[in-house]
Protein backbone atom coordinates (compact mmCIF):
# COMPACT_ATOMS: atom_id res chain seq x y z
CA UNK A 1 0.00 0.00 0.00
CA UNK A 2 1.31 3.74 -0.61
CA UNK A 3 0.23 5.85 2.28
CA UNK A 4 0.43 9.61 2.06
CA UNK A 5 0.12 11.06 5.93
CA UNK A 6 -1.72 14.16 5.22
CA UNK A 7 -2.37 16.04 8.48
CA UNK A 8 -0.08 15.66 11.56
CA UNK A 9 -1.07 18.56 14.03
CA UNK A 10 -3.73 17.92 16.95
CA UNK A 11 -5.41 20.71 18.11
CA UNK A 12 -3.09 23.04 18.89
CA UNK A 13 -1.70 25.96 17.67
CA UNK A 14 0.30 25.79 14.09
CA UNK A 15 3.73 25.94 15.20
CA UNK A 16 5.86 24.32 12.80
CA UNK A 17 5.40 23.91 8.83
CA UNK A 18 5.46 19.98 8.63
CA UNK A 19 3.46 19.71 10.85
CA UNK A 20 0.78 22.64 9.86
CA UNK A 21 -2.37 20.28 8.97
CA UNK A 22 -4.99 18.41 10.91
CA UNK A 23 -5.29 14.61 10.54
CA UNK A 24 -5.63 13.14 7.22
CA UNK A 25 -4.02 9.91 6.16
CA UNK A 26 -4.55 8.70 2.08
CA UNK A 27 -3.88 5.37 1.04
CA UNK A 28 -3.51 4.36 -2.73
CA UNK A 29 -4.90 7.80 -3.41
CA UNK A 30 -8.50 5.63 -2.92
CA UNK A 31 -9.33 5.19 0.52
CA UNK A 32 -9.21 8.72 3.03
CA UNK A 33 -9.04 8.31 6.97
CA UNK A 34 -10.14 11.47 8.73
CA UNK A 35 -11.02 15.10 6.93
CA UNK A 36 -8.87 16.67 8.85
CA UNK A 37 -9.20 19.60 6.63
CA UNK A 38 -11.45 20.53 3.91
CA UNK A 39 -8.93 20.24 1.12
CA UNK A 40 -8.29 16.68 1.72
CA UNK A 41 -11.68 16.08 -0.48
CA UNK A 42 -9.81 17.44 -3.57
CA UNK A 43 -7.74 14.32 -3.46
CA UNK A 44 -9.65 11.96 -5.38
CA UNK A 45 -10.35 9.41 -2.70
CA UNK A 46 -13.09 7.36 -3.44
CA UNK A 47 -14.43 7.49 -0.23
CA UNK A 48 -13.61 8.35 3.78
CA UNK A 49 -13.37 6.85 6.89
CA UNK A 50 -13.91 8.89 9.98
CA UNK A 51 -12.31 7.86 13.75
CA UNK A 52 -14.47 10.28 15.32
CA UNK A 53 -16.36 13.45 15.29
CA UNK A 54 -14.14 15.88 16.95
CA UNK A 55 -12.97 18.70 14.68
CA UNK A 56 -9.57 18.35 13.59
CA UNK A 57 -10.57 14.56 12.02
CA UNK A 58 -13.70 15.85 11.00
CA UNK A 59 -13.37 19.35 9.76
CA UNK A 60 -17.18 19.63 9.10
CA UNK A 61 -18.48 19.29 12.45
CA UNK A 62 -17.80 22.93 12.42
CA UNK A 63 -17.26 23.60 8.43
CA UNK A 64 -20.43 22.55 7.11
CA UNK A 65 -19.71 21.32 3.26
CA UNK A 66 -21.09 19.06 0.76
CA UNK A 67 -19.25 15.86 0.85
CA UNK A 68 -19.71 13.60 -2.25
CA UNK A 69 -17.89 10.54 -1.53
CA UNK A 70 -19.64 7.61 0.90
CA UNK A 71 -18.43 9.01 4.31
CA UNK A 72 -17.90 6.25 7.10
CA UNK A 73 -18.30 6.98 10.76
CA UNK A 74 -19.15 5.47 14.61
CA UNK A 75 -21.98 7.86 14.61
CA UNK A 76 -24.41 10.38 12.90
CA UNK A 77 -23.26 13.81 12.97
CA UNK A 78 -25.58 16.61 13.29
CA UNK A 79 -26.65 18.76 9.95
CA UNK A 80 -26.98 17.72 6.33
CA UNK A 81 -23.54 15.46 6.45
CA UNK A 82 -24.42 12.16 5.23
CA UNK A 83 -22.34 9.40 7.27
CA UNK A 84 -23.02 5.81 7.19
CA UNK A 85 -22.85 4.38 10.57
CA UNK A 86 -19.80 1.44 10.34
CA UNK A 87 -20.42 -1.72 12.25
CA UNK A 88 -19.38 -4.32 9.93
CA UNK A 89 -16.30 -4.37 7.70
CA UNK A 90 -16.39 -2.86 4.65
CA UNK A 91 -14.93 -4.02 1.11
CA UNK A 92 -14.07 -1.73 -1.89
CA UNK A 93 -12.32 -3.48 -4.89
CA UNK A 94 -9.32 -5.13 -3.16
CA UNK A 95 -9.65 -3.60 0.28
CA UNK A 96 -11.50 -4.36 3.28
CA UNK A 97 -11.80 -1.96 6.07
CA UNK A 98 -13.02 -3.50 9.57
CA UNK A 99 -13.69 -0.88 12.48
CA UNK A 100 -12.13 -1.41 15.91
CA UNK A 101 -14.29 0.48 19.23
CA UNK A 102 -11.43 2.44 20.77
CA UNK A 103 -11.62 4.46 23.99
CA UNK A 104 -11.28 8.27 23.86
CA UNK A 105 -14.08 10.45 24.76
CA UNK A 106 -17.40 10.70 26.14
CA UNK A 107 -19.29 13.27 24.10
CA UNK A 108 -18.32 11.11 20.84
CA UNK A 109 -17.89 7.53 19.86
CA UNK A 110 -14.49 6.09 18.24
CA UNK A 111 -13.10 3.98 16.00
CA UNK A 112 -10.06 2.29 14.72
CA UNK A 113 -9.94 1.17 11.43
CA UNK A 114 -7.76 -2.01 10.11
CA UNK A 115 -7.57 -1.88 6.30
CA UNK A 116 -6.11 -4.76 4.54
CA UNK A 117 -5.29 -5.66 0.62
CA UNK A 118 -3.75 -9.18 -0.15
CA UNK A 119 -1.35 -10.04 2.36
CA UNK A 120 -1.09 -6.28 4.04
CA UNK A 121 -2.35 -5.34 7.01
CA UNK A 122 -2.33 -1.76 8.35
CA UNK A 123 -4.17 -0.15 11.38
CA UNK A 124 -5.25 3.46 12.07
CA UNK A 125 -6.70 4.63 15.69
CA UNK A 126 -6.68 8.68 15.35
CA UNK A 127 -7.13 9.37 19.31
CA UNK A 128 -7.48 6.63 21.35
CA UNK A 129 -6.75 5.42 25.12
CA UNK A 130 -7.02 1.64 24.85
CA UNK A 131 -8.43 -1.10 22.57
CA UNK A 132 -10.45 -3.99 24.62
CA UNK A 133 -8.48 -6.84 24.64
CA UNK A 134 -11.55 -8.92 22.58
CA UNK A 135 -10.46 -6.97 19.30
CA UNK A 136 -6.62 -7.35 20.19
CA UNK A 137 -6.53 -10.90 17.27
CA UNK A 138 -7.66 -8.57 15.01
CA UNK A 139 -4.38 -6.77 15.00
CA UNK A 140 -2.16 -9.33 14.14
CA UNK A 141 0.12 -9.49 11.47
CA UNK A 142 0.16 -5.34 11.29
CA UNK A 143 3.13 -4.36 8.74
CA UNK A 144 2.02 -0.68 10.02
CA UNK A 145 0.33 1.14 12.98
CA UNK A 146 -0.99 4.32 12.39
CA UNK A 147 -1.18 6.29 15.74
CA UNK A 148 -2.14 8.78 18.75
CA UNK A 149 1.48 10.86 19.30
CA UNK A 150 -0.93 13.67 21.34
CA UNK A 151 1.02 13.10 24.87
CA UNK A 152 4.67 11.87 25.84
CA UNK A 153 4.43 11.22 29.50
CA UNK A 154 3.75 7.59 30.71
CA UNK A 155 0.57 7.06 31.72
CA UNK A 156 -0.85 10.08 28.92
CA UNK A 157 -3.81 12.15 30.41
CA UNK A 158 -7.12 9.54 31.13
CA UNK A 159 -9.85 10.81 33.21
CA UNK A 160 -12.94 8.82 34.38
CA UNK A 161 -16.33 10.57 33.92
CA UNK A 162 -18.21 10.46 37.21
CA UNK A 163 -21.37 9.75 35.99
CA UNK A 164 -20.81 6.82 33.34
CA UNK A 165 -17.02 5.76 34.52
CA UNK A 166 -16.38 5.58 31.05
CA UNK A 167 -12.72 6.80 30.80
CA UNK A 168 -11.44 9.55 27.81
CA UNK A 169 -8.59 11.31 27.01
CA UNK A 170 -5.23 9.89 25.52
CA UNK A 171 -2.73 7.11 26.05
CA UNK A 172 0.68 8.00 26.32
CA UNK A 173 2.97 7.14 23.72
CA UNK A 174 5.12 4.87 26.42
CA UNK A 175 1.51 3.32 26.42
CA UNK A 176 0.91 2.84 23.01
CA UNK A 177 4.03 1.58 22.30
CA UNK A 178 3.49 -1.58 24.91
CA UNK A 179 0.09 -2.25 22.84
CA UNK A 180 0.85 -2.11 19.65
CA UNK A 181 4.44 -3.89 19.58
CA UNK A 182 2.74 -7.45 20.36
CA UNK A 183 1.66 -7.04 16.97
CA UNK A 184 3.93 -5.20 14.34
CA UNK A 185 7.58 -4.60 13.64
CA UNK A 186 6.42 -0.39 13.15
CA UNK A 187 4.36 2.07 14.62
CA UNK A 188 3.94 5.52 13.02
CA UNK A 189 3.28 8.35 15.25
CA UNK A 190 1.16 11.49 14.22
CA UNK A 191 -1.33 14.09 15.93
CA UNK A 192 1.21 15.50 18.01
CA UNK A 193 0.59 17.84 21.20
CA UNK A 194 2.12 21.21 22.17
CA UNK A 195 5.28 18.94 23.99
CA UNK A 196 6.68 17.87 20.87
CA UNK A 197 6.80 21.24 18.95
CA UNK A 198 8.83 22.43 21.70
CA UNK A 199 12.00 20.81 20.25
CA UNK A 200 10.60 19.14 17.09
CA UNK A 201 14.06 17.44 16.14
CA UNK A 202 14.86 16.39 19.86
CA UNK A 203 11.13 14.80 20.45
CA UNK A 204 11.71 12.47 17.49
CA UNK A 205 14.48 11.17 18.43
CA UNK A 206 12.97 10.46 21.71
CA UNK A 207 10.35 8.76 19.86
CA UNK A 208 12.86 6.81 17.77
CA UNK A 209 14.45 5.95 21.55
CA UNK A 210 11.53 4.61 23.31
CA UNK A 211 10.92 2.33 20.03
CA UNK A 212 14.23 0.78 20.00
CA UNK A 213 14.06 0.24 23.17
CA UNK A 214 10.88 -2.03 23.29
CA UNK A 215 12.28 -3.38 19.57
CA UNK A 216 10.04 -1.95 17.58
CA UNK A 217 10.67 1.12 14.62
CA UNK A 218 9.05 4.09 15.54
CA UNK A 219 8.05 6.52 12.55
CA UNK A 220 7.57 10.45 13.32
CA UNK A 221 5.24 11.60 10.88
CA UNK A 222 5.17 15.03 9.31
CA UNK A 223 2.35 16.31 6.92
CA UNK A 224 2.90 14.90 3.30
CA UNK A 225 5.21 12.33 4.26
CA UNK A 226 4.96 9.10 1.49
CA UNK A 227 5.16 5.59 2.75
CA UNK A 228 5.41 1.98 0.70
CA UNK A 229 4.41 -0.70 3.42
CA UNK A 230 5.88 -3.18 1.31
CA UNK A 231 9.05 -1.82 1.57
CA UNK A 232 8.96 -1.84 5.53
Amino acid sequence: MHITILGTRGEIEQSAPSHAKHSGVLVDETLLFDLGERDYLDLGAKIAFITHLHPDHAFFVTDPAAIDIPLYAPEEADGDVQITVIEEPVTLGPYTVTPIPTHHSVKVQSTAYCIEKGEEKVLYTGDMIWINKEYHHLLEGCRLVITDGSLVRKGGRVMRDTETGKIYGHAGIHDLIDLFAPFTEHILFLHFGSWFFKDVEASAERLRALGEAKGVSVIVGRDGMAIETGSL
